[in-house]
């Protein structure tokens, strides 16, 4: 079992920028993969970026490359979500997941809103 705690969201007005952190209990950190979601009011949640367990795979939705950047910190079992030059559409609640294998992520955070200003 693993637990997901998220933080670092807020308000902020467009072109800020704020950084995500997700701290995972348990020994077994480095074994999962980290992903960043979202989801918006009426929306579907969609992926937002991953990382690999060695950290040099990340992968990132369109909508964010350029602007976000994933990164993790083994030693503190934290996946962190930098993100720049932030746009109205990307108001949501953000999660952070963990999978050990296949596509399917295995646990979740509780969320983390956060709402950019125009």
């Amino acid at each position: 079992q693993v637990q997901l705690v998220e933080s670092g969201g807020g308000l902020v007005q467009a072109g800020g920028s704020l950084r995500l952190s997700c701290v995972a209990s348990g020994r077994t950190f480095s074994t999962y993969a980290m992903g960043w979601f979202r989801q918006a009011p009426g929306k579907e949640r969609e992926f937002v970026a991953t990382i690999s367990r060695t950290d040099n795979i990340k992968t990132y939705a369109d909508s964010v490359k350029g602007r976000f950047t994933i990164s993790r910190d083994g030693a503190k079992n934290t996946v962190y979500l930098q993100m720049n030059s932030l746009k109205p559409e990307d108001t949501a609640v953000y999660y952070c997941a963990c999978r050990q294998s296949g596509a399917e992520y295995d646990y979740w955070g509780q969320g983390t809103q956060v709402t950019v200003s125009s």
